[in-house]
């Protein structure tokens, strides 16, 4: 399986400004949250290191003088200490939280949306899966940034800082002695920051590529039973998931060597305070209270500095995903809309192409100076061999895509003049491949539109007949559907299609290959529908079985992305060109009729 490094390896700064800042614009809205965190946090990183302060005094003063009293009034004070932090802990996680929630919340909508207007262009060149990461686990990375990182960081260093101030207010000489190990620990932090760093790079690369494959073979596991590829797909599967493992145990193991270290430096440390403030308190230089609280201050001094390492993964978690996610963001792949567009109300359906060219990729063009009309009301086929360029005149009319040169109208009013949404409100377009979405037959045809009602739906399922399965339904309309339609047949998914389009009630009609799906008994139904709905209505039919456009007014004939013939049934079949070749194709065992 081909490994696409492009956005996944590619791993940025361990902190960007410019990043951070865009990500700070998410929390603007909410800064008031913010400020009452940090405030919350001061106070939190202050109630922790007021405890060891606490128990000096409670040795030096109430237990060495036996002031049982001051004893009992320093112990309420101890526990009022922890309730009171206990409480402000509570507020301070509510809020971190809650600011994460709403920060991401908007960040996964604004993805979202974005996403939603990107050209089809965009996803025809990107996995699906990356795609899904980006709105999944990329933004998820971002929420502990915002909960637990940017606000949370604070605790730490607060903490260090309220730490160092007492013990340097108790003991000068004590605290440098405690200290003397920071130049090994913060060696070893920049080696693990780096081994880190590159390990998350590849976690994030097969992560993506686990992403990717799962989404691919869950999507096409029909073909994947059918030639029975399950074993060997699985042995695929367990490859790049024991690479994704790899990866992890890899940066697993960078955790196991660093915060054992860490221990070891802690416990050196206290080595360090119990020989040289043990000899210092037998000589009466110091306390045993002062002993023992810094004993307590270097076990709560290397916590937050081990706090601040996973601080450090959280934040190049999230520059790495950020990253990917503003690359999304920024990607202009889309079909823009005009500054001032026409407004478009009505339309009557009268549709033009002028010398239109269209290239997918590049110059490789699939239409080539591509002219025709089509008049209010006229019902047009185009017909071809597979790759003639067909289904390109019809997602250049819905402005899937863009023309390279030429022309479109839609009434003498060129589509590139017009909003998208207001030209694709007068189009319904039904597909060979039909896509359903999960929620209810009803939903699938009214596509939640509130403008069009249970008896619109209805009628629209009665006009193609589709009313006569679903009416037997257990639940009728309600009746739930599956992702992707999985409890229909084909045949019922594509009636399904045709009543969605025929509810929109459009004045352009779409069909491309929507019957080759259909038994004969639908596709007579569908046919008898057919020609109703198409009364007053511009329809363009792209089909591959010549039986269902016989009575079109139009029939064009394209062949490698030109129009060469054109003309009804009858006169095409008597000019006897590619039109009558595909026919003879087709109905090679009748008697060709020509009138």
């Amino acid at each position: 399986m081909a490994v696409d490094k492009q956005d996944d390896e590619v791993l940025g700064k361990a902190y960007d400004a410019k990043l951070m800042k865009r990500l700070l614009q998410y929390i603007k809205p909410y800064k008031k949250y913010v400020v009452i965190a940090i405030l919350l946090n001061i106070v939190v990183a202050a109630l922790g290191p007021v405890r060891p302060y606490l128990t000096k005094i409670a040795i030096d003063v109430n237990i060495a003088n036996k002031d049982y009293h001051g004893l009992f009034i320093i112990t309420l004070i101890l526990f009022g200490t922890l309730l009171f932090q206990s409480v402000i802990q509570y507020f301070l996680t509510y809020y971190t939280n809650y600011l994460g929630q709403k920060t991401i919340y908007d960040l996964r909508t604004q993805l979202f949306a974005h996403t939603q207007k990107l050209a089809t262009k965009f996803f025809d060149k990107t996995p699906i899966g990356r795609t899904v990461t980006r709105v999944t686990n990329d933004i998820e990375s971002l929420n502990e940034l915002f909960s637990s990182g940017i606000v949370m960081v604070f605790s730490d260093i607060f903490i260090i800082f309220w730490i160092l101030g007492f013990m340097l207010f108790i003991d000068i000489p004590l605290t440098l002695v405690t200290l003397s190990v920071l130049p090994a620990l913060f060696y070893g932090t920049f080696l693990f920051r780096k081994k880190v760093r590159e390990s998350y790079r590849d976690v994030r690369l097969h992560l993506a590529r686990l992403n990717t494959f799962m989404q691919e073979h869950i999507t096409g596991i029909s073909v994947v039973k059918i030639f029975n590829k399950e074993k060997n797909e699985l042995k695929n599967f367990s490859k790049v998931n024991n690479d994704h493992k790899k990866a992890n145990v890899d940066s697993i193991f960078y955790y196991a060597v660093f915060f054992p270290t860490v221990e070891l430096l802690s416990s050196i440390a206290i080595a360090l305070i119990i020989w040289y403030g043990g000899g210092e308190t037998i000589q009466g230089y110091i306390t045993l209270g002062t002993l023992l609280a810094f004993i307590q201050y270097t076990e709560m001094f290397f916590r937050p500095i081990r706090d601040l390492s996973e601080k450090y993964n959280i934040m190049q978690t999230a520059m790495a995903s950020s990253e990917r996610i503003f690359k999304l963001l920024d990607n202009e792949t889309i079909i823009p809309n005009p500054k001032n567009p026409l407004p478009v109300e009505k339309i009557k359906g009268e549709i033009e192409f002028k010398n239109v060219w269209f290239a997918y990729n590049q110059e490789d063009y699939v239409l080539k100076n591509i002219s025709f009309k089509v008049k209010p009301g006229e019902s047009i086929a185009i017909v071809g061999a597979t790759g003639a360029g067909k289904s390109s005149v019809l997602n250049i009319l819905t402005r899937f895509y863009d023309i390279n040169q030429g022309e479109v109208f839609v009434d003498g009013f060129n589509i590139r003049s017009v909003d998208k949404s207001s030209l694709r409100k007068h189009i319904s377009i039904v597909l060979q491949d039909v896509f359903l979405f999960s929620g209810t037959i009803k939903s699938n045809i009214g596509m939640n539109n509130p403008d069009i009602t249970d008896e619109e739906i209805r009628r629209a399922a009665e006009l193609v007949g589709a009313d006569k399965f679903i009416s037997n339904l257990p639940k009728g309309y309600d009746e739930e559907v599956k992702e992707r339609g999985a409890t229909l047949s084909v045949g019922q998914k594509q009636l399904i299609s045709f009543a969605r389009a025929i509810a929109y009630n459009p004045q352009i009609l779409i069909l491309d290959e929507a019957t080759s799906s259909i038994d004969t008994e639908s596709e007579v139904l569908i046919q008898n529908a057919i020609e109703k709905l198409l009364k007053g209505r511009t329809s363009i039919v792209v089909a591959h079985r010549l039986s269902t456009i016989q009575n079109a007014d139009r029939i064009i004939v394209m062949h490698k992305g030109e129009i060469k013939e054109s003309g009804n049934h009858q006169e095409l079949l008597s000019k006897k060109g590619i039109y009558f070749k595909l026919y003879q194709l087709q109905y090679k065992d009748q008697e060709i009729k020509i009138n």
